[in-house]
């Protein structure tokens, strides 16, 4: 039987989960730990170059006492999780709504998971909430929708 399960988790993983596979409650999470390499790479590939990201001191004198990360970069985790976990390869991100709490800094472990919410089989819509924390804390929410490939 684990023989099975790993197999079966390894398809997935590889093809990703197709609609008829999909079920509400169904959650994946991915954990990456916010670098400097990471803003910098960030801000080169976006252009988005505010000194709350790349200037410590400037950012020491703001609201946030010190640099903070870009929030897409962690909301960019979320289209990591859906495009490798759940659904996986072969989906495509369609919306995404986003909250903004906290922020998240250099250092910062940060958690993106999603939660299957709504399966809309006639237009092979699934509906997610979405979520990234650090040490528990929210630092960002939302919702997602995504198309998902059906078994042909």
């Amino acid at each position: 039987m684990d023989h099975m399960t790993d197999v079966s988790r390894n398809f997935h993983e590889f093809y990703g989960y197709r609609f008829e596979d999909l079920e509400v409650g169904m959650t994946a999470a991915l954990a990456r730990t916010i670098t400097d390499a990471d803003i910098l790479m960030f801000a080169g590939v976006s252009g988005d170059t505010n000194p709350m990201h790349l200037n410590q001191d400037l950012a020491a004198a703001s609201i946030f006492e010190g640099r903070i990360a870009h929030g897409m970069l962690s909301a960019s985790y979320l289209s990591t999780v859906f495009g490798t976990r759940l659904p996986g390869p072969g989906s495509i991100y369609l919306s995404q709504s986003l909250r903004f709490k906290a922020p998240v800094r250099p250092g910062d472990t940060v958690i993106a998971r999603v939660t299957l919410t709504a399966l809309n089989p006639q237009r092979r819509r699934a509906s997610f909430d979405t979520v990234c924390t650090v040490d528990e804390r929210v630092v960002l929410e939302g919702e997602a929708e995504l198309m998902v490939p059906a078994h042909d």
